[in-house]
């Protein structure tokens, strides 16, 4: 199990996760890009593999291939791949569409067989325990019931894009929407499972055993609805 878990960024935020991958990865085999979790129609998938190209052009790999469908995404078979990079998107979305296609115990067997997955915001939450922990930033659209995660942290969930700051905010509404993700987090742990919650700067790397974050910022993690900061 190699898993690198970004909170949700891109560019520069994400090169030293890249750095990291780039020292582990097969690269005599071709990268497989899934960005079902977002919406076709306001994201063109062909903008996506555009812009994957550039995201991890210093990885160096023959190839990146694409799935346009979860039905395809099935069809493939992972083991082909040096390393599965699932972006963001809508996370009720994702995890229907891999969950009704038979692709989760897919994606567990690759996992086990310590295939390299590099996941973000969505991408990332769907393995912690329960993707309900981003309830507040996902709407669940697509009516999905069944809402556990592949759940390797052994009972903790996930929370992406914490404490960023949005350009189409003012200051003082980015900060208003901080403390709302906190509340919200400090109520979901009081009933739920334990939150582990971070920037999009910063990259979990987890392998099975132990966590390893990636970046220069601070992450949080939210136990029984106490908070606490990890430098």
């Amino acid at each position: 199990m190699r898993l690198f878990l970004n909170g949700g960024g891109c560019g520069k935020q994400t090169v030293l996760a890249y750095q990291e991958i780039h020292k582990i990865i097969d690269h005599s085999k071709p990268v497989l890009y899934v960005p079902l979790a977002m919406d076709e129609s306001e994201h063109p998938y062909d903008d996506c593999y555009q812009w994957v190209q550039e995201e991890i052009s210093v990885i160096h790999i023959p190839t990146i291939e694409m799935v346009r469908s979860f039905e395809e995404l099935a069809e493939k078979d992972f083991h082909d791949y040096s390393m599965i990079f699932i972006g963001g998107g809508n996370t009720y979305k994702l995890l229907k569409g891999i969950k009704t296609t038979k692709s989760f115990e897919k994606f567990q067997k690759y996992i086990e067989d310590n295939g390299i997955i590099y996941g973000s915001s969505a991408g990332a939450v769907i393995f912690g325990k329960d993707i309900n922990s981003i309830e507040i930033m996902d709407q669940n659209d697509v009516g999905l019931k069944d809402t556990s995660g592949f759940n390797v942290f052994q009972d903790t969930s996930l929370f992406v894009h914490y404490t960023n700051y949005r350009s189409k905010y003012t200051e003082e509404e980015n900060k208003h929407l901080t403390e709302q993700y906190t509340n919200f987090i400090v109520d979901y742990t009081k009933k739920h499972e334990k939150v582990i919650a971070y920037p999009e700067e910063n990259t979990i790397f987890f392998d099975g055993e132990k966590i390893q974050m990636i970046g220069k910022s601070p992450y949080y993690l939210f136990e029984n609805g106490e908070k606490e900061i990890i430098e």
